[in-house]
């Protein structure tokens, strides 16, 4: 990729709050720089809002619901349809973009393209499929209507690490139950979004049903919107401990919220797992998107009997990772987002070695520019170690032992978070007793990816309230009404 063509591109991006259907400037006419971790280097300078920009989003998700909620499925469909298309011409385009703001390798930005954008050809369809019940009510007296109407206008929340997919993820739904949104993009990684909001209008969304609010004061600008009572949904993808201040934020108007949360996924490794496909799943779940995903593998739970071998040969294919800039042939482990997720990363790992744990490989930043670490490996962590309690988010991948099953389980469990699991065995009553008691939302058995856009995404305990995606995905839009019409 030439210089030549990431400029143009940059320059073809939105450099404005897009509020009505009119890309504007901040009101207090602020900008904020966003950097290209790689190279520390500036991409671009966008619009910096301000609490009376995020009003004006309100007004003008407010003054557009009622006509939202009013068009056809068929006609919102259509355009997410629409939509749909127009990404998926523009998938190298979105997939720099993302390679520039982000970090990660190119061809995995073009699988994030593909995956984030099934999200709006999946709720595309399910935007004429929204139902509800008629019948007559058990006394005999009279008929029950059941219908699902649109929540309202919906403040949407995404984080840094997957720029397209977490937005289309949460604006698609909500524009197939009939609500408006107000998007507001983190600010690490805001030109995505941008470039989305763009491919919506030229789709045919209008004016006033999309807003994006980029901004560097993120609880200014959040805190009058959720105390603003016309606002009824939030949306919100990141920490667990900015998920509760929201939450509480949201308690005074009773906001229907959606939180997708922390996670400190288990990978466990039984002695009679196929160690080859063990390994490629463990590459999958720990390494895609350098391991900055809610879903990567934190804790590698093997069986004492594979331990070794499972470490050996996961070594030797981390060993062999290039690490570069995301838009360089053959890389596969591109810069951390910021300087704190590089400390953060080693951190963890030297407490583990302080333990008792040794490195296999890596275990070190990578002199800059830019923010790398070199993809690790750290055997034999030992209980009490920080790395098993805390969600990494780096390419570290520690490894525990267990001897039995209900071991296994139990070191699982042992967490607050429940997002996701994986699991290899060749035992299917084992896998059965599995999906019964981990306590996670998702499970991968037997395989290291798991997220589907026609499949509920979300987990529980800390790890978060509500799902995104699969035919669930839409009700978190939509609100249930009971309409009873007596007998004459």
């Amino acid at each position: 990729m030439t210089a030549a063509a990431e400029r143009a591109l940059l320059e073809a991006v939105p450099a404005s709050l897009y509020v009505g259907g009119e890309w504007t400037a901040a009101s207090s006419g602020a900008t904020f720089d966003v950097h290209d971790p790689s190279t520390g280097e500036v991409l671009a300078s966008i619009a910096d809002a301000t609490p009376d920009d995020a009003r004006a989003a309100l007004d003008a998700a407010v003054a557009a619901q009622d006509a939202w909620a009013a068009t056809a499925p068929r006609k919102r469909s259509d355009i997410l349809r629409r939509a749909f298309d127009l990404v998926r011409e523009r998938t190298e385009d979105f997939a720099l973009l993302m390679t520039l703001e982000m970090g990660k390798p190119l061809a995995e930005a073009r699988g994030e393209v593909a995956y984030g954008n099934e999200f709006l050809r999946w709720f595309s369809e399910e935007a004429v499929r929204i139902t509800g019940r008629y019948g007559d009510n058990p006394e005999g007296t009279g008929r029950m209507v059941v219908s699902q109407r649109p929540v309202g206008p919906s403040y949407l929340i995404t984080p840094w690490n997957f720029p397209l997919a977490m937005a289309t993820r949460k604006i698609a739904p909500a524009l197939a139950a009939g609500c408006t949104v107000v998007v507001k993009p983190a600010a690490l990684t805001p030109l995505t979004t941008l470039l989305l909001a763009r491919v919506l209008e030229e789709a045919g969304v209008p004016a006033g049903v999309v807003n994006v609010i980029t901004t560097t004061s993120s609880r200014a600008v959040t805190e009058p919107l959720l105390a603003d009572p016309r606002l009824r949904k939030l949306s919100f993808t990141g920490s667990t401990e900015v998920g509760r201040t929201l939450m509480k934020q949201a308690a005074d108007g009773v906001l229907r919220v959606s939180m997708e949360l922390g996670g400190n996924a288990p990978f466990l490794v039984f002695d009679d797992a196929d160690l080859d496909k063990a390994v490629e799943g463990a590459l999958m779940a720990k390494f895609r998107n350098i391991g900055q995903a809610c879903t990567a593998a934190n804790r590698f739970i093997v069986h004492a009997s594979v331990a070794d071998e499972f470490a050996r040969r996961i070594t030797a294919r981390v060993s062999a990772m290039k690490v570069g800039r995301g838009t360089e042939d053959g890389v596969a482990i591109g810069p951390l987002i910021d300087d704190r997720a590089v400390a953060t990363s080693l951190a963890l790992v030297d407490d583990a070695v302080a333990k008792g744990a040794q490195i296999a490989t890596g275990g070190a930043a990578v002199d800059g520019p830019g923010t790398f670490v070199e993809p690790t490996v750290v055997t034999d962590v030992q209980p009490g170690s920080e790395i098993l309690a805390t969600e990494i988010f780096g390419p570290v991948l520690a490894i525990a032992t267990f001897e039995t099953e209900d071991q296994a389980i139990a070191l699982a469990n042992s967490t607050e978070y429940g997002l996701v699991s994986y699991a290899y065995t060749r035992d299917l009553a084992r896998g059965q007793r599995l999906i019964d008691r981990l306590d996670t939302g998702m499970m991968g058995l037997n395989a290291g990816v798991v997220s589907n856009a026609a499949a509920p995404f979300g987990g529980v305990k800390q790890s978060g309230i509500g799902r995104e995606g699969g035919a669930e995905g839409i009700h978190e839009y939509l609100s249930t009404k009971y309409t009873l019409i007596p007998h004459d």
